[in-house]
């Protein structure tokens, strides 16, 4: 089935959003997408703390404005250094047009989701205030 995009602004999460992961204290996070500084942003979004979130230039930064994906049938992939397998999902771009991934990983028992910038061969994930880089990471696929 297509993904599409739905508002979820201030808190909402639509009917048939994208699951990402887990808080750690349980809270579900979602597939999002958000603008910042020109880049739109592979988000976490995490209705149950009222936004999403994004990182960039070394910090998370916290949106009320965001969009959700919704109605996928989606798949995760381990993969790492920069690589995007065959079917994986362009969530936003730079300003200067590269293409951003949603990719996720395990830290500090959550389940978090953040962005693939293949040119730095990292996921990013916003966390605890800041940009965390790690070079092995899942990453969202269409089935």
């Amino acid at each position: 089935m297509p993904h599409c995009w739905m508002d979820g602004s201030y808190g909402g999460t639509p009917d048939g959003a994208v699951r990402a992961g887990r808080d750690r204290d349980g809270d579900p996070i979602f597939v999002g997408r958000a603008w910042h500084e020109g880049d739109l942003l592979p988000a976490k979004v995490v209705p149950n703390k009222g936004g999403a979130y994004v990182c960039w230039g070394g910090t998370e930064h916290h949106k009320d404005q965001y969009e959700v994906m919704c109605d996928a049938s989606a798949a995760w992939v381990d993969t790492q250094g920069g690589d995007v397998p065959e079917g994986a999902v362009p969530i936003g771009q730079t300003s200067d047009g590269e293409r951003l991934y949603m990719g996720r990983v395990m830290h500090d028992g959550a389940l978090t989701p953040g962005k693939v910038h293949p040119s730095h061969g990292v996921c990013y994930i916003p966390y605890g205030g800041q940009e965390l880089s790690f070079p092995q990471y899942e990453i969202l696929v269409l089935k």
